[in-house]
């Protein structure tokens, strides 16, 4: 029996052998910047390695790139560059950015063989992006009226934000994208947006425009010290919901025509219900702003959007409580009341998060995988949106599942030595845990199997 698992064992390599052979003679015996190199780092690195975005130093220049070729090398072998958690041999969304094994060796072989640039001449046009955003040139820009004082105390800060604007025309909008001027605090956001008509609030931009929970933390009280109403006192403008989110490395998802969207009106502010700042040792600042895209029309289909878990429309099970030293499986449950097409997925999880998984399964018992991360990074949460619209049927159950690691293992782990970590009321601290899985979905219509939300990249 021994010898036969060695035999096996023997095949599976020699096969193993043949198979990285033959997809290394594939590969250009010289390998150069300009006609191998830059096509690949421009695609898949350049959009956040540029000034402004989140990538720590620029990756534009031939200089750039062969100055940090051993990290670059290092990084995309252990394929922690570039970043795209969710596994794609589970399912597959628009706009991953996935190396295949050839451009991984590409890139080994390169670094290895001295960096060679070729002809400069061939070196491909460089890609040109927007300043300041990842979607594109926005018809309106919104910021904080003046930059927010973080203080260095090493607290979690939980704010209420106004910021107002006021525009000539009623306009309607696509998607609206949150940029923050610091990335290294700004945990998350979650916007609502604020419709005054036009007679009824004479100044948008009088008065309080952030409130401090900790010093405030009874949430009407906090409404009117930061002057959501109405001049009377006693009225309120009306209230779109959840017109804009953000987490670490989000790049909010933008639809076809008539798919989502909402109206902004002349007077109005974007309303930050929950901001949320990180820990800072050192006093610092922040002076996020908001990037508007017009839409061409009205909304024909209005999105529509559950969480499950934390806050959400089913319970966590068991209750989020992880003890010390150990590891602690989740899962929550919801079965649909009706069909839907979801567009758009969101797992959360905080710093002791280490797997995350999500399927539905049918009344036939079919199973629709949804999304698998198999290592969890708090810096890296993505929108993830389907490449067609995903068609789940009514009576369906969605399953979604979380391993956190609370163990020294973690280097993510808030504390030394490990202690007992939960969800504590909801609480949104980076040191406690959530767990929450958001959908973003239509009610079902014929024929939304083929509308295509975007097109992957074709890396295969």
């Amino acid at each position: 029996m021994e010898i036969k698992k060695r035999i096996i064992f023997l095949i599976g390599s020699l096969l193993s052998i043949f198979i990285v052979s033959c997809n290394n003679s594939r590969l250009p015996e010289k390998i150069t910047f300009s006609e191998h190199i830059a096509p690949i780092i421009y695609q898949n690195c350049t959009s956040c390695h540029r000034t402004g975005e989140a990538g720590m130093f620029n990756l534009l220049t031939y200089q750039d790139i062969a100055s940090r070729s051993k990290v670059i090398k290092f990084v995309t072998q252990t394929r922690y560059m570039p970043p795209w958690p969710a596994d794609a041999s589970y399912t597959h969304f628009v706009n991953e950015k996935i190396l295949n094994e050839n451009e991984i060796e590409l890139i080994s072989r390169w670094v290895d063989n001295g960096c060679e640039i070729g002809d400069s001449a061939k070196i491909p046009q460089l890609p040109v992006f927007p300043v300041g955003s990842q979607l594109g040139k926005p018809d309106l820009v919104i910021r904080l009226r003046d930059a927010y004082k973080i203080k260095g105390n090493g607290k979690d800060q939980f704010l209420l934000m106004r910021v107002p604007y006021q525009i000539p025309i009623d306009t309607f909008v696509s998607v609206i994208e949150v940029v923050p001027d610091n990335r290294k605090l700004l945990h998350h956001v979650n916007a609502q947006l604020l419709s005054y008509e036009f007679d009824k609030k004479k100044d948008v931009f009088k008065g309080n425009t952030v409130v401090d929970l900790e010093v405030c933390p009874d949430k009407l009280k906090a409404y009117n010290e930061i002057g959501l109403a109405n001049d009377d006192d006693i009225t309120f403008p009306a209230l779109t919901q959840s017109v804009t989110n953000y987490l670490p490395s989000v790049v909010p998802p933008v639809y076809p025509d008539g798919i989502g969207g909402f109206k902004m009106v002349r007077k109005g502010a974007i309303f930050l219900k929950d901001i949320h700042y990180g820990p800072s040792r050192i006093d610092t600042t922040d002076q996020t702003s908001f990037n508007v895209f017009f839409a061409k029309g009205p909304p024909v289909r209005p999105l529509q959007e559950f969480q499950m878990g934390t806050f959400g429309v089913s319970p966590i099970v068991p209750a989020l409580v992880v003890a010390p030293n150990t590891l602690f499986t989740v899962h929550s449950d919801y079965t649909l009341p009706s069909d839907i097409s979801i567009l758009t997925i969101n797992p959360h999880m905080h710093l002791l998060g280490k797997f995350f998984l999500a399927y539905a399964v049918t009344l036939q018992h079919d199973t629709i995988p949804l999304i698998r991360i198999n290592k969890w990074d708090f810096r890296w949460q993505y929108f993830y949106t389907f490449e067609k619209m995903l068609k789940i049927p009514r009576g369906a159950i969605i399953h979604a599942e979380g391993v956190y690691d609370n163990t020294r293992n973690n280097p993510n782990n808030p504390f030394s030595p490990p202690r007992l970590i939960a969800e504590r009321a909801g609480s949104m601290r980076t040191s406690d845990e959530m767990f929450q899985f958001i959908v973003t979905y239509l009610p079902y219509q014929i024929g939304d199997e083929s509308i295509s939300l975007g097109s992957k990249q074709n890396k295969e």
